[in-house]
């Protein structure tokens, strides 16, 4: 697992292809915690499932349906969310996009 490089460029970094509508870059991780910039087309669905990380998104642009646990809301550019461990959530991307999203513990099956 280790820890990733200090600089990291967005330009430079592996674009890793989730399914039609996704993708994924790693920006920077250790054991601890890892940065995701995840790409999204419009309709682009990320389906609603748990784990045991927490979980921040940072919205940089796009509109965005998210589920978090019992609740529903709309997110735009500039928006942050939280996801506890365990809860459910999932996204649905109203208008393409890009989300920034950190994980604590880092993301193993990413790195995979």
């Amino acid at each position: 697992m280790g820890t990733s490089d200090n600089f990291i460029f967005g330009e430079k970094a592996e674009w890793v292809q989730i399914n039609d509508s996704m993708r994924r870059q790693i920006l920077g991780f250790d054991e601890q915690m890892m940065l995701v910039k995840i790409e999204f087309k419009t309709g682009g669905i990320g389906y609603a499932h748990t784990h045991i990380h927490r979980q921040c998104t940072y919205v940089v642009s796009g509109i965005f349906e998210f589920q978090v646990g019992e609740i529903t809301k709309i997110v735009n550019s500039g928006d942050g969310l939280y996801m506890e461990p365990n809860v459910i959530h999932g996204v649905k991307c109203i208008e393409g996009g890009v989300l920034i999203d950190t994980f604590s513990p880092i993301r193993e099956d990413f790195l995979i």
